[in-house]
């Protein structure tokens, strides 16, 4: 430390000096023209004349701190941890918070070993949050439960940073021993919350517990209520569910909210981060929108590093590891294009091209699907009569409604109603071979014919298959099952299209290139059958979330956690 201190006088040479950079200070929500000494790894030195061993002449470009992305799920990449840091450092994030509860409701505590191993000596430093509802609620069948002891262990072992979303929220509300008792065993961490639609004396109660973040605001007097309560406001903007328009406002109306505020993924697609970026992508939003480029950029640099408590970054200045991009040009606007970044002091992105890293040959524990027998055409077969719930997909947002229909019959049976965008939806528990599945439908997928379905289906992560007829159904839970999980597009009794998830039925070791243009494969076939939303397999995925409001379906059957716990199919 002696020599960063000499370093940082001029006394000694620098490793690198980043020379004649216009630097964005999130501190000062202003601009520098100076250099940027750093030595083993660390900024030693702000200002002029600086010497290195290294010498780098940025020409008056932009430096900024290198991004941090506040909360993400790595698995609904589908890569794996390295193929995703590989991606997103391209586009200059050095640092994620990462929530593993997919892998862990999928593979239990091993999911999670993997994860942290084979996140090791990447060139984007990745911290977990200990997953903190496997499952998400009573009302779903993981592959493990994992309990406030669980909790405990995930830290002893250093595997977790902070504790991942509290999303029972019901649950603590109420005062659940359990859901406590995991807030507790976390100790003095970052305690990271979901809590959509809560207001007044219920946000209290869950704020009461130190639980102090939030991702599920879905309009500005939400958000605005809870920054008034103490929370930070975690503003989403992924793949399917855009709040960042929405909520852009809290900022326009006051910048300083801005320090309480960050920017972050939740969940997004390979698909995704190779067309339109990360962290950059949600610059470019936020300038299009009027939005002051530095106040931007504080969003997603300096605001989730000090919630996260991480004081060793979030800017450029003296002491901070040196994680930094040079934009391609000298203005921050709309068009943000990071051309060169550093991790740690060292070169790792030039020109579009990742170098200068290590390769992680860590392997994942092999899929768990415990399956011996595929429910038939006659069990999924819906008797009865009189309106029934239909789950309503809403576009863009995480949440769905509640819809009261009078349904198609044929036979003395309900089935899909194409006419009026009603499909059939089945999912199958693939975890403990229970055999048990339950049936409900959804409207405003699209399905004109045929089926698609996933073994990516928050949060278990059963089998999920949404279709128009019970054949194409059943052709796809087989092929889910025969794949050990996946994607899959069927029509009757034929597979369309398939692309297989080996570890965990969630994530894949091809490159994201790759995996991002499976990805495109399947939605072209599922535009086939008539789906016309973004995304669709990340939509399906979500129907089967107990934990947002309204209607979802799970093993277990229809449920709404905004009404107490299970619902009925019919009226």
């Amino acid at each position: 430390m002696n020599k960063l201190a000499a370093v940082a006088r001029g006394d000694i040479p620098a490793d690198l000096v980043i020379h004649n950079a216009k630097i964005a200070n999130v501190l000062t929500l202003e601009y520098e023209n100076a250099d940027v000494a750093v030595y083993s790894g660390k900024i030693a030195g702000v200002g002029n004349n600086y010497n290195g061993r290294v010498n780098f002449d940025a020409d008056g470009k932009i430096l900024i701190p290198g991004m941090i992305d506040g909360h993400v799920h790595i698995e609904d990449t589908m890569m794996t941890p390295q193929g995703f840091a590989n991606t997103v450092v391209l586009r200059g994030t050095s640092a994620v918070m990462a929530d593993p509860h997919e892998i862990s409701n999928a593979l239990g505590m091993a999911g999670l070993e993997f994860m942290f191993k084979s996140s090791q000596g990447l060139p984007v430093d990745i911290f977990y949050g200990a997953p903190s509802c496997v499952p998400a609620s009573d009302f779903e069948t993981p592959y493990d439960e994992l309990d406030m002891t669980a909790i405990k262990n995930m830290f002893d072992k250093k595997y977790v940073q902070h504790l991942g979303e509290m999303m029972n929220f019901p649950a603590v509300i109420n005062g659940d021993p359990e859901a406590w008792g995991k807030i507790l065993a976390a100790g003095n961490v970052p305690l990271t919350g979901h809590a959509p639609n809560v207001y007044g004396k219920d946000l209290n109660a869950y704020l009461s517990s130190g639980i102090s973040s939030d991702h599920e605001c879905n309009d500005i007097n939400e958000a605005r209520e809870k920054l008034r309560r103490g929370m930070w406001i975690m503003i989403r903007e992924g793949a399917s569910f855009w709040n960042l328009k929405t909520l852009l406002p809290l900022i326009h109306e006051n910048p300083l909210n801005a320090s309480r505020c960050m920017v972050v993924s939740d969940d997004i697609t390979a698909r995704y981060l190779v067309e339109r970026g990360h962290m950059d992508e949600k610059m470019r939003i936020m300038i299009d929108d009027g939005l002051n480029p530095l106040i931007a950029l504080r969003m997603v640099t300096l605001s989730p590093a000090e919630y996260f408590r991480l004081y060793d970054r979030g800017c450029i200045a003296p002491g901070k590891i040196a994680d930094f991009s040079l934009l391609d040009s000298d203005v921050i606007d709309k068009n943000f294009n990071v051309k060169f970044v550093w991790k740690n002091g060292r070169q790792v992105v030039r020109d579009n091209d990742v170098f200068n890293i290590h390769e992680n040959d860590f392997f994942a524990p092999i899929t768990n699907v415990k399956i011996d027998k595929i429910p038939t055409i006659e069990d999924i077969k819906v008797k009865g009569e009189g309106a029934i719930n239909v789950i309503g997909v809403k576009e863009g947002t995480v949440l769905t409604e509640t819809l009261q229909i009078k349904p198609k019959l044929e036979n003395n049976c309900v089935v899909a109603d194409t006419e009026n965008d009603i499909a059939k939806i089945v999912v199958l528990e693939r975890h403990r071979n229970t055999g048990k599945f339950a049936v409900g439908f959804v409207k405003g997928l699209g399905i004109k014919n045929g089926a698609v379905g996933s073994s990516v289906a928050h949060d278990a992560h059963n089998f999920v298959v949404a279709g128009a007829d019970d054949l194409s159904i059943i052709t796809a839970l087989k092929k889910l099952a025969d794949m050990g999980g996946g994607l899959v597009v069927s029509d009757g009794e034929n597979v369309k299209s398939s692309f297989a998830l080996p570890i965990g039925g969630l994530m894949s070791y091809l490159p994201p290139e790759i995996i991002s243009d499976e990805l495109i494969k399947m939605e072209n076939y599922a535009e086939k059958i008539g789906i016309k939303i973004q995304h669709p397999f990340m939509v399906l995925s979500f129907l089967c979330l107990s934990v947002i409001p309204e209607l979802r379906i799970t093993d277990k059957g229809y449920v709404d956690i905004s009404k107490g716990g299970k619902q009925n199919l019919f009226l």
